[in-house]
């Protein structure tokens, strides 16, 4: 599992790069704020429910939560389940509004 900070993931996609975002934290903290990513929330990843991310196994998946302990959780769930190219969003959303979204 790599890591990516909010500002290089910002700079990607300010770039135009096609980026594939999953978001692990619960319905109410995607409604709340989100970056427009999946959704898809750490408990579904840990009954491996994950059909909704199954095309990206062989793609870079940027996966983010709320601080980025959950995904980094999930991304190790993940990488058993033989995805293979999984970012993880350092700080999450707490660092993403406190530096990106001001």
């Amino acid at each position: 599992m790599q890591t990516i900070s909010v500002e290089a993931l910002k700079e990607k996609i300010d770039s135009g790069e096609k980026i594939n975002l999953v978001d692990v934290r619960e319905p109410h903290e995607h409604a709340d704020f989100n970056i427009g990513g999946i959704l898809l929330p750490l408990g579904q990843v840990q009954t491996m429910q994950v059909d909704a991310i199954e095309g990206f196994k062989n793609e870079d998946l940027y996966v983010y939560c709320r601080s980025g302990n959950r995904s980094g959780q999930a991304c190790l769930i993940l990488e058993t389940m033989g995805f293979s190219n999984l970012i993880n969003v350092s700080g999450g959303m707490l660092a993403w509004q406190d530096r990106i979204a001001k």
